[in-house]
């Protein structure tokens, strides 16, 4: 990811803390919930290596491609999954965002050396439509969401899984920007 080196530090921070969280939320007791969490935990993992500012670290060009191996096989497992429930196709759309930017980044001068010219414009401009409807629909469902009662574990707890996603897809929006 390109762009001042302060912003990128806290994307790394917000994705990297979304990732720890989703790792705690796979020890619900309930076997979707952990699924879900487990591809979020991925997710906000692979966003947070990406969003690590390139004045600090640049990776070599062949690790975009396997940015890109890494998220393909998450979007064929939320394709598979996708049979069970429409939440998958998030988690889809999300791993193929992560294609998409892995490649684009790969393919720019410098194997993503350059600011704002990697990416097809439309593409980008679709999947920035999209986050951002995502970002606003979460938000309002964020609003009705109780608490859970006492007993009620880290991995159980709607409000927190909510505001992880809520994160992730504004992380999302900021990294898509700056392609």
């Amino acid at each position: 990811m390109h762009g001042p080196a302060s912003p990128g530090w806290l994307l790394v921070a917000l994705c990297a803390a979304t990732g720890a969280y989703c790792l705690l939320r796979m020890r619900s007791q309930v076997e979707e919930q952990r699924r879900a969490a487990g591809g979020e935990a991925l997710m906000g993992f692979g966003m947070a290596v990406m969003a690590v500012p390139t004045a600090v670290f640049a990776p070599p060009d062949w690790a975009w491609h396997v940015y890109a191996v890494v998220f393909g096989a998450a979007a064929l497992q939320a394709l598979w999954s996708a049979r069970a429930g429409g939440h998958h196709l998030h988690h889809l759309v999300g791993a193929a965002a992560m294609v998409y930017m892995s490649l684009a980044m790969a393919a720019s001068p410098g194997g993503g050396g350059g600011h704002g010219d990697a990416g097809i414009p439309l593409l980008t401009g679709a999947l920035l439509a999209y986050f951002t409807g995502y970002v606003l629909v979460s938000g309002v469902r964020m609003v009705p969401v109780v608490a859970g009662g006492p007993g009620v574990g880290w991995g159980d707890r709607p409000e927190l899984a909510r505001a992880c996603r809520l994160s992730m897809g504004i992380a999302m929006l900021a990294m898509l920007l700056t392609l």
